[in-house]
């Protein structure tokens, strides 16, 4: 495979977004020595330059047919780009930090060509099993969830009046006394919920009426049922 030299530089540097980039240690090929390079990753090509500043990259490696390993090695946080074949060159590298290496890590294995054409073919799969009606329906709706006991209600709109509950049964237990001190000190019931209706004004369509007209009648019938509930709690 022959690369352009200038092409290589041009899409190395060019302004559209990298999918990964930072600062590594590279392992040199014929010494042991760690050099601290510039790299970034777009597509399946992982570039690397000597500074950050740089302009043309120092070299490529091209992240087909390999694989990423966590290796040990003189320097913390390294792992290694390895490819199949007897004469196929190892490179060591090695990052800053631990998140730094989980990301390189995440990033290299999921660059080449073959791992995309596995993402294809199992979406490809997903999307013929839901044109066959093979999918799982889909998830429910939770019910509504009831007012709140802490003098605070919970608005909760629903069509389906709800579902009577059997009668409790009477007990044995003592006939129940006259309210005491205890009993009315505790919160009463939370105030009614408005009945649901037709959203319509009297003289005309809700789109003729004003915001200040709607919220006058709605806020008569609000203070009225609040007015009601207030009273209930202040009787013994």
């Amino acid at each position: 495979m022959k690369l352009n030299e200038r092409s290589l530089a041009f899409y190395a540097t060019c302004d559209t977004p990298v999918d990964n980039s930072g600062f590594l240690y590279k392992k040199g090929g014929r010494h042991a020595a760690y050099h601290r390079r510039w790299f970034v990753l777009r597509g399946n090509m992982l570039f690397y330059f000597e500074d950050r500043a740089s302009r043309e990259p120092v070299g490529v490696i091209i992240l087909e047919g390999c694989t990423v390993e966590l290796v040990e090695a003189a320097e913390e946080f390294a792992f290694a780009v390895r490819f199949a074949g007897a004469r196929a060159r190892t490179y060591v590298l090695a990052a800053e930090n631990q998140a730094a290496m989980e990301g390189w890590v995440k990033a290299l294995s999921r660059a080449s060509f073959d791992y995309l054409r596995l993402v294809v073919r199992e979406l490809e799969q997903q999307l013929a099993a839901v044109r066959a009606g093979d999918c799982a329906p889909p998830p429910r709706r939770p019910p509504a969830l009831a007012p709140k006991e802490n003098g605070c209600a919970c608005a909760v709109w629903s069509a389906e009046p709800p579902a009577p509950g059997p009668a409790p049964a009477p007990g044995p237990g003592p006939a129940p006394g006259p309210a005491g001190p205890a009993s009315r000190s505790r919160p009463g019931p939370p105030p009614p919920l408005p009945p649901r209706r037709r959203v319509s004004e009297p003289n005309g369509p809700l789109h003729a009426a004003s915001f200040v007209r709607l919220h006058q009648q709605y806020g008569q019938e609000v203070r009225a049922l609040r007015s009601r509930w207030l009273r209930s709690r202040a009787q013994p």
